[in-house]
């Protein structure tokens, strides 16, 4: 613990760095009304086939060690329909009215009960009393969903996800999500042995058209490299070998039809439904997602104008997050991506344990999440402000791919345009370089996709296969060539990667990331400014 004197200075220095807080982070509504939640239900109910009812879970409580938890995080898809942020719940939606003594519904959450103890040690819950001021149809205990006569074996489809293995059994509660979920299986008849991806398969062919038949095998090559029984089931093999014959194709629905007989239960179309709501953006999750993004760019700037060669990638990292909580922002959006020199070649890189980054560059992949929404900003800096013609070699091949995909990325496109666009300017550039001598190479040094929805997850789900207004996508290539490569040493161990939050409109991209400089000149204006954290330091520890 600091002493005295050193927490007075720590809180000066802070409170001179933070401040002046820019108009465009304040005065803007900070969470979702219980109406939007509601109107989000009320449109997925609008997908539901007739007699059906759709089932969600909450996420689980994940233990860090012994008898501590992490801090508890909704499930993405239960809190865009709930606004929930407690475990132990269960929501259901029904396609078609069902009537109690209280009349007619279309909904009921399950949610824990209230308990004075565990609330004195852990934090207030809401309980039944706090979940119906938040505009549920019905709302019941938790424990009631065990007695409850749910008689799924009504409907035609009971729509679900499928179940997780990280759901822990609490034996002091005899209703936790563990019970629930067990429960649930039984009324469903959901086997011991259920094989989800020959579930997802024999789904599939049932459906299939004619030009879906190219794309679900591929399907079943990538799924069989990693369970290469699923080339022994005789279905998938006539699909394999015979789809193309219509009269095959035929038989093969009908016999995977007869498969799935038994299961009225189905844990692929949910997940379709859930992604067509989720990707076009409402104007009041803009404002969230723009806040969110507006904080990860101040974390930027901030580490441009503070950073120093004896910092360490750790540091780093932690002047990010002091941004991200000053502007309310609690958590990141995804692990921190901050690497230096060879650590930038690691994709996902989230050690940040790196002490010596002198004349490096170092990669900071990092997105604040404000209420549930998170951003995904990356940018590649000089530790030492000022890129050498190498690292500027490349980093220039980057940006300007980088504004190819945004420029790309207007209505009507799909990804794969915004990807050839960025693969194209990356695959001249390493050829001009002569780090590759064939085309086909440059994927060796950009081995990812290069653009994905951003939302309540840093990777939110994607239905459409075109852009339409209101989605906000990520554009972010890169060039990664680790040490050992086969070209010039000279450009070992570099690592650039630019990644910014792209507005969808009915005209021209908007980046909404585009306070933090892309540009290598004006990263190198930014990071000669001098920085509040410039004369902040800490004692040394005595440590004996």
């Amino acid at each position: 613990m600091l002493k005295i004197s050193h927490q007075y200075i720590y809180l000066v220095v802070f409170s001179l760095f933070f401040s002046f807080v820019p108009e465009k982070l304040s005065g803007q509504k900070s969470e979702l009304s219980p109406d939007f939640h509601r109107k989000r239900r009320i449109q997925l109910r609008e997908k539901l086939p007739n007699n059906t009812v759709a089932v969600f879970f909450s996420s689980p409580i994940r233990n860090r060690a012994n008898d501590v938890d992490y801090e508890y995080h909704p499930d993405p898809n239960f809190f865009y329909l709930t606004g929930w942020n407690e475990p132990h719940a269960v929501l259901l939606v029904y396609s078609t009215p069902q009537k109690d003594e209280e009349g007619t519904y279309f909904e009921k959450l399950y949610v824990r009960e209230r308990d004075a103890r565990n609330e004195m040690w852990n934090g207030r819950r809401l309980g039944v009393a706090g979940a119906r001021k938040r505009n549920f149809d019905r709302v019941a205990l938790k424990d009631t969903f065990l007695n409850d006569q749910h008689n799924f074996d009504r409907f035609d489809t009971v729509f679900m996800f499928d179940f997780e293995n990280d759901v822990r059994d609490d034996k002091s509660d005899s209703s936790d999500l563990f019970d629930l979920q067990q429960h649930f299986k039984k009324t469903i008849n959901f086997p011991d042995n259920f094989d989800a991806d020959r579930y997802n398969l024999y789904q599939r062919i049932r459906r299939a058209e004619v030009v879906e038949i190219p794309y679900i095998k591929r399907t079943i090559e990538y799924l069989a490299d990693r369970d290469s029984t699923l080339m022994e089931d005789p279905v998938i093999q006539d699909f394999m070998n015979n789809a193309e014959n219509e009269n095959f194709l035929s038989d093969l629905k009908s016999r995977s039809a007869y498969l799935l007989r038994d299961y009225n239960f189905d844990i692929n179309q949910l997940e379709e439904m859930m992604a067509s709501l989720r990707e076009v953006k409402t104007e009041e999750e803009l404002i969230l997602l723009k806040k969110a993004v507006q904080i990860s760019v101040q974390g930027q700037r901030e580490v441009m104008k503070a950073i120093n060669p004896n910092m360490t990638e750790r540091e780093v990292q932690g002047i990010h997050q002091l941004v991200y909580k000053k502007y309310g922002a609690a958590h990141e959006g995804y692990p921190s991506i901050v690497g230096a020199g060879d650590n930038a070649c690691v994709l996902h890189y989230i050690t940040n344990d790196k002490t010596d980054i002198e004349n490096q560059l170092i990669l900071m992949d990092l997105g604040a999440e404000y209420n549930g929404y998170t951003a995904d900003v990356t940018r590649t800096i000089p530790v030492s402000g000022k890129f050498t013609p190498e690292q500027r070699a490349l980093y220039e091949i980057v940006y300007k791919s980088q504004t190819a995909g945004i420029e790309a990325a207007k209505k009507g496109v799909s990804f794969s345009t915004i990807t050839k666009a960025c693969f194209k300017v990356v695959q001249e550039g390493l050829l001009e370089l002569g780090i590759i001598e064939n085309p086909d190479e440059f994927r060796r040094y950009l081995p990812h996709g290069v653009a994905h929805h951003i939302g309540l997850d840093v990777h939110d789900p994607r239905y459409t296969p075109y852009l339409k207004p209101n989605m906000v996508i990520t554009v972010e290539p890169g060039i990664y060539i680790p040490e050992g490569s086969p070209c010039d040493p000279k450009w070992w161990n570099i690592g650039i990667r630019i990644e910014d939050d792209i507005l969808i409109t009915e005209g021209a991209p908007v980046n909404l990331s585009a306070d933090a400089p892309r540009s290598w000149d004006k990263i190198e204006s930014l990071m000669s400014e001098k920085s509040p954290l410039d004369d902040f330091t800490l004692p040394a520890l005595n440590v004996d």
